[in-house]
């Protein structure tokens, strides 16, 4: 009786590795590699290409009996075959959706020494992709002096959005859905700064920019008026202006003792000229900041 016993337990676990076995040894002929990013351009079809490359592992797998399957919303989808052993589908998401969740079953037959091919599939677990509506594809150009006005190109821009240099605002022109323009702010120059564009949309990023020093000169070197009286004063910049002019964010410390119009110097001209009017009595300075050592002063005396 012992001796039945044990042999019944030998049986029992031999069955039971060899089974264990089997479930193991199930799904791993295949590999299945996703190829689809979590995050797609929108794009006006609203269609979107889901890939996977499916690789044979085992090499028992039966010729021509993988079938990829697309499972996305409710649906089940056979991928084709577009080269070697990536499969790809095409799929249009409905209306009004910006994500969408799917995930990737394959089926396939193995070889039997000594029977008829076995069915096989494995999968992946749900893959969730998100549709961005607003990207950034580009930068004008990645330096510039202060005041360069610099365009983005891109998609879902929209009037409320601005473009920041680590945290400065600029002054920001929405042209199109697919692109803005910003006059580089007053920072530092001889720095490199991260540029985002953040709106209603939220945050995205841009790149980074260089800001280059441009030294600018005045004439005259300062003011003095009486209220009312009109002077002109003439900024001078060693290049020629790019593309768009090139903004002078001229600030002062008495708002009330100077009017005048902004300032900005022609494309391609390298100097501009403004009238500059005295308001209330007051001393202070005309300031202009990213230039030369940094600032640039004029001194202002309205009486």
């Amino acid at each position: 009786m012992h001796k039945n016993h044990s042999a019944h337990a030998r049986k029992f676990l031999t069955w039971l590795g060899a089974a264990l076995g089997l479930i193991l040894l199930a799904g791993c002929d295949v590999k299945i590699v996703n190829l689809t990013p979590t995050t797609l351009r929108e794009n006006p079809s609203q269609i979107y290409t889901i890939s996977a490359r499916i690789e044979n592992t085992g090499g028992n797998v039966v010729a021509g009996s993988i079938v990829p399957h697309l499972i996305i919303d409710g649906q089940d989808l056979v991928m084709k075959q577009s080269q070697g052993d990536v499969y790809t589908l095409d799929y249009q998401l409905p209306p009004g959706r910006d994500e969408f969740a799917y995930y990737i079953l394959v089926n396939y037959k193995t070889a039997s020494n000594d029977g008829p091919p076995v069915d096989r599939e494995t999968y992946i677990e749900t893959v969730h992709v998100k549709i961005a509506g607003r990207y950034v594809l580009s930068l004008q150009a990645d330096r510039g002096p202060v005041g360069a006005q610099i365009g983005v190109s891109g998609s879902g821009f929209t009037p409320q959005d601005i473009v920041y240099f680590e945290g400065t605002p600029t002054r920001t022109v929405y042209a199109s859905p697919t692109a803005l323009n910003f006059f580089v702010p007053a920072v530092e120059p001889d720095q490199s700064y991260k540029v985002t564009i953040s709106g209603s949309a939220g945050s995205a990023d841009v790149g980074t920019f260089h800001v280059d020093s441009l030294s600018i000169q005045a004439a005259p070197a300062s003011l003095t008026l009486r209220t009312g009286e009109r002077q002109s004063l003439t900024f001078t910049v060693p290049i020629a202006a790019p593309a768009g002019g090139l903004l002078l964010d001229v600030t002062t410390d008495v708002p009330d003792s100077v009017i005048m119009p902004e300032v900005v110097v022609p494309a391609g001209s390298s100097s501009v000229t403004v009238t500059v009017q005295g308001g209330r009595s007051g001393n202070g300075s005309l300031v202009l900041k990213g230039y030369g050592a940094g600032t640039v002063t004029i001194p202002v005396t309205v009486q």
